[in-house]
């Protein structure tokens, strides 16, 4: 296979020539480095590498070019090779057009000129980008192949999880792929159960449990040792910062998460008002990102492992899991983050899974294509699954209980979804019932003056009722009338010190009831639902964590 190719274009031979000589420098063992001197040559050469079937990994384009500025040739290119990460060369005179450019262009990122000295002005953002394109990125498919029925509540779940985990899998629709039926027949066996999951290695499972296809996907659902410093319940934003921060800084840490690494932040197809991340970035690659940070320090991530119960002994915290072992731990810091609470009305159970979905489920965009979709919920969450589903939908509804959109969602997501001519937002309006035999075929919808309205929908999309995955803690800490855990100076009763409150020292800032169980992220009882606080706790908790251990030693 030819090296997938870094294209640079810059009408300023002496420039052209320096940016060259430096990608080399760093990129020419996994890249070919192509030159070209105009917008023009470069789009040329853009198309005679896709009739080539070369890969395109990162446009460089100056952004001042007569005949045709970076900006344009980046906006030309970009349907030639979509995956492709594109880069702006910009003078600091050019910064606003080049900001403007990430809107209107899709550029990634700007880079101001000169970049001296490379090492630390255009390596680590051309870095950052390459690696976004190799996640993303697969020429040849070596992975796991799942063979099912569109609708089916079990094969969503297999590709759902596969997906959040980063576990790289191809999808055969029995119903309307052709390659279905030549996986059937390797197969080999008359009427199989559904789905079947072919692996890496030619073995085959039948309609597997996503525990199952963990094991053979190889992901570690068993700890390594029995006792560890830290332990952390949860791996969204909060845990993942958590984990982070413990073992960089000398804690033998692991992370325990019930279904994939990043939460529901995991499940976001676009991050854009997190701080460094200028045209944004999606949840899967933020969790990605922290994942290898996490394991890089040598934190051990369990996955998919659910903690079911807790018992204390002295100074020890036992986590007790859903396979029936336990393990035990000084400090235990909870990031269990919140879950959708299903919806009650005529319809709704039998179809979830085929058709209905909590929270945001990325893998079914695409079978939404050219189709009307629902969406309940006025979060962010909510917001930034409309923006990304009505890429792919004939038209996206959002059904909001509230008389405004803009109570809980943040308002640079309010104003995309206002102006896009693909999302229809409906206030004051609730679900009433979901109709349909295999799958969903339409909803209908009560609206503010009671009267109600069958709609046409290929899929309901529920972003409401959120609690926190805290019934686990019921008899072991202090929890709100909604299941969030108090902390720090909200456990005092009366000014007291909580009940069996047994240390000689006040509750820390992120501390539940019990010393040495911390709590951040969104199951804390008054947390900032945002990704970026989330992660400044799950950070902050650990310098508590220090405190305690400290104590005990």
């Amino acid at each position: 296979m030819a090296k997938p190719v870094i294209l640079t274009v810059d009408d300023d031979p002496n420039v052209l020539s320096a940016v060259a000589r430096d990608l080399r420098r760093r990129y020419a063992e996994q890249y070919r480095i192509v030159r070209a001197d105009s917008g023009a040559a470069a789009l040329e050469a853009t198309r005679e590498l896709r009739q080539r079937g070369e890969a395109v990994a990162l446009f460089l384009a100056d952004q001042r070019m007569p005949g045709m500025s970076g900006v344009e040739f980046l906006a030309q290119a970009m349907p030639i090779f979509p995956q492709a990460r594109r880069a702006l060369l910009t003078a600091y005179a050019d910064t606003e057009a080049a900001i403007q450019a990430i809107n209107s262009a899709a550029v990634h990122y700007y880079l101001l000129k000169p970049w001296d000295p490379p090492e630390e002005q255009l390596y680590p953002v051309l870095d950052d980008l390459l690696e976004e394109w190799q996640a993303s990125h697969s020429p040849i498919f070596e992975g796991i192949r799942i063979l099912g029925h569109r609708w089916s509540p079990e094969a969503h779940a297999l590709k759902d999880f596969l997906a959040r985990n980063h576990v790289p899998y191809l999808y055969f629709d029995l119903e309307t792929d052709p390659q279905a039926r030549e996986l059937l027949e390797q197969y080999g066996q008359p009427a199989p159960t559904l789905p079947l999951v072919r692996l890496v290695d030619g073995r085959w499972l039948v309609a597997p449990t996503v525990a199952e296809l963990a094991d053979q996907a190889g992901l570690l659902r068993q700890a390594a040792q029995t006792h560890y410093d830290l332990a952390i319940v949860g791996g969204g934003p909060a845990g993942l910062a958590a984990a982070v921060y413990g073992a960089s800084e000398g804690l033998r840490t692991v992370l325990i998460e019930r279904e994939a690494p990043g939460g529901q932040a995991g499940t976001s197809s676009r991050i854009e008002n997190y701080l460094g991340f200028p045209s944004g970035l999606s949840g899967g690659d933020l969790a990605r990102r922290a994942v290898a940070q996490a394991r890089r320090f040598g934190v051990e991530i369990l996955s998919p492992v659910e903690v079911v119960g807790m018992r204390i002994d002295g100074p020890y915290r036992f986590l007790q899991l859903s396979d029936g072992s336990e393990i035990s731990t000084f400090a235990v810091v909870v990031a269990v983050g919140l879950s959708y609470r299903k919806l009650d009305v005529p319809g709704i159970e039998q179809l979830t899974g085929a058709g209905v979905y909590y929270g945001a489920s990325l893998t079914e965009a695409l079978s939404c294509q050219a189709q009307p979709v629902f969406i309940v919920g006025a979060g962010n969450s909510a917001g930034q699954a409309a923006i990304y589903l009505a890429e792919y939908a004939e038209r996206v509804i959002m059904l909001v209980r509230g008389d405004s959109l803009g109570a809980k969602m943040s308002q640079y997501l309010v104003d995309r979804i206002e102006a896009s001519p693909h999302i229809e937002v409906r206030l004051n309006s609730t679900v009433h019932a979901v109709h349909g035999s295999a799958h969903v075929e339409a909803v209908t919808v009560r609206a503010p003056d009671g009267s109600e309205e069958r709609c046409p929908a290929a899929a309901l999309f529920i972003f409401t009722g959120a609690m926190p995955c805290t019934g686990w803690l019921t008899d072991i800490v202090q929890l709100d009338r909604q299941g969030f855990i108090p902390t720090g100076p909200q456990v005092f009763e009366d000014g007291r010190r909580p009940k069996g409150w047994d240390v000689d020292r006040e509750p820390f800032l992120l501390e539940s009831s019990v010393p040495g169980i911390f709590v951040v992220g969104d199951a804390r009882a008054g947390s900032v639902k945002r990704v970026a606080s989330a992660v400044g706790e799950g950070s902050i908790a650990v310098q508590f964590v220090h405190q305690h251990l400290a104590r005990l030693r």
